[in-house]
């Protein structure tokens, strides 16, 4: 039997043949020496020819997806169950390897894993570990789901995704969602939302943000006088005007336009946002200013936001754990220990307790 959420044996169509593509994300160009790089918090602290390959999580060496399959079988045949068998196994392989022992179970026992773990699990454990076995396009388009069904929407999570994921993961998004749940995610976005927040969503769901790396100075100019334009020196704003160059301009043209419009306007264009803007569309166009700038910067203080104050968000903390562990869950454990002045390890140990925070602890790779 196959189940929602996880590839049946022979992976998705029509994507590439086999598994999904892995996760690229996010869309920073290789090392180029024509871009400009800026002073201060905007640029990460790494290169940016280091992204996308800067996860706590790699593939594990010498890695035998039958004796994995054999190792889990153990951990939950009988009575009880071994936990920490479970978090030693998934908690050091890459999702590609997990694919590989989804099938390889089922291949030696004729049993399905996932319906195993679940049977066996609980919690937010049950939660992380059934969100690593998930491919990232699918975990994400499961995410999206969940954010959009019931009453209320969590728009932050849309947000995040949307804003954070490259061009190629967003468009085997849009398939796989199509697939999974019979109406494709821009039908979903209309369906819960409105107004310009609605818009941004939309734009950002096409997964077609120019890509160029090279910058042109005059345009920069021409699209920092049209944002001024659009917002602080009018009545009333053009959100429309923002909407386009936001998602549609590349994100080192982008941070050139960030940079400049500080120097021309005086003020932060996050500043100005606030200022313009309210309510879902501003948090949208803050996030998406935000993941431009300095992606591992924002996850750090979304995890942040997720710990702090009474009651965790775990749902948030479990998604950001999962989906950057293998793009740049060390950057991101830099920015928060440099932002926040302590590590996220220790924040996670504070925060929760017993399998679940294990689990998050090994995905977390390391104190700083």
């Amino acid at each position: 039997m196959s189940h929602p959420g996880y590839p049946p044996a022979g992976g998705y169509p029509p994507a590439a043949p086999g598994q999904q593509p892995m996760p690229t994300y996010p869309p920073v160009p290789a090392v180029n020496p024509s871009m400009p790089s800026y002073p201060g918090p905007t640029g990460p602290t790494v290169s940016p020819g280091a992204y996308g390959n800067r996860g706590t999580i790699t593939d594990a060496l010498g890695f035998d997806p039958l004796k994995d399959a054999e190792v889990l079988r153990k951990a939950m045949k009988g009575l009880g169950t071994d936990e920490q068998a479970i978090i030693d196994c998934l908690g050091s392989r890459s999702n590609k390897q997990r694919q590989q022992i989804i099938l390889s179970f089922k291949t030696a026992y004729g049993k399905d894993l996932i319906k195993d773990l679940k049977s066996e699990l609980s919690g937010n454990f049950e939660k992380t570990i059934l969100a690593m076995m998930k491919t990232p396009v699918m975990f994400d388009a499961y995410e999206i789901k969940e954010a959009i069904k019931g009453i209320g929407t969590d728009e932050n999570c849309l947000i995040e995704i949307l804003a954070s994921r490259s061009n190629e993961h967003i468009q085997e998004l849009n398939r796989v969602y199509k697939a999974e749940f019979k109406k494709t995610l821009e039908e979903a976005i209309r369906s819960d939302t409105s107004g310009h927040f609605q818009r941004l969503l939309i734009s950002l769901s096409q997964g077609n943000r120019d890509e160029s790396t090279n910058v042109d100075m005059s345009l920069v100019q021409k699209d920092v006088q049209e944002l001024y334009a659009a917002g602080e020196n009018r009545l009333g704003t053009d959100e429309s005007k923002f909407n386009a160059i936001l998602c549609a301009r590349s994100r080192a043209h982008l941070r050139a336009v960030f940079s400049e419009y500080q120097r021309m306007c005086n003020r932060d264009i996050e500043n100005s946002i606030c200022r313009e803007m309210s309510g879902d569309l501003e948090k949208g166009m803050l996030a998406v200013v935000k993941c431009l700038k300095n992606t591992p910067a924002f996850f750090a203080e979304r995890l942040r936001n997720a710990m702090k104050g009474a009651g965790t968000k775990d749902r948030t903390l479990i998604r950001i754990m999962v989906s950057r562990s293998e793009v740049d869950l060390l950057d991101i454990r830099a920015e928060y220990k440099r932002m926040y002045g302590k590590s996220l390890y220790a924040d996670i140990t504070g925060d929760t307790s017993g399998d679940y925070r294990k689990i998050l602890l090994k995905l977390c790779g390391g104190n700083d």
